[in-house]
């Protein structure tokens, strides 16, 4: 299924946050980042391959893009980079346990409200299009989704 074309008034809805977002607060470096994580933690092929791409584009170094999946235990991250990726984490994880205080805490220490609202919209954002992605099976490199193979 092609999500864009199938139902085209709710793909542009979405492709409106996604414009909202593109000029928001969060930097593109930032932005980039949130996008290869959430869609490392869905597991979305997909959206690595696009967001690999671009955050290269936007200046990501190698180093950091491998040691995203890791970040936690990668020294290559800001204090300010950890808050929003444990953000991101928690709230692409969100049915596990939430999005815990002291992660709204760390966010909020080194963001301002406003800024902490355009990176929660960011996280958002890429999570539908994550879904979206995985749900109709789109391949990396590929503009539209397969059909799973028999077997």
């Amino acid at each position: 299924m092609s999500f864009s074309t199938t139902a085209p008034e709710a793909y542009a809805s979405l492709l409106g946050l996604s414009k909202y977002v593109s000029t928001a607060s969060v930097s593109k470096q930032l932005a980039e980042l949130i996008k290869v994580r959430v869609a490392q933690v869905n597991g979305c092929a997909y959206c690595i391959d696009v967001h690999t791409t671009d955050a290269r584009k936007h200046g990501e170094s190698e180093t950091r893009l491998y040691a995203l999946a890791a970040w936690r235990e990668s020294p290559a991250f800001e204090p300010s980079e950890r808050a929003v990726l444990a953000l991101t984490d928690a709230v692409t994880l969100i049915s596990q346990s939430g999005v815990p205080d002291e992660v709204w805490r760390d966010v909020g220490e080194h963001y301002s409200e406003r800024e902490v609202a355009d990176i929660l919209h960011t996280i958002i954002t890429i999570n539908a299009f994550t879904r979206l992605a995985v749900a109709t099976r789109m391949v990396a490199g590929q503009s539209k989704p397969v059909k799973p193979q028999a077997g």
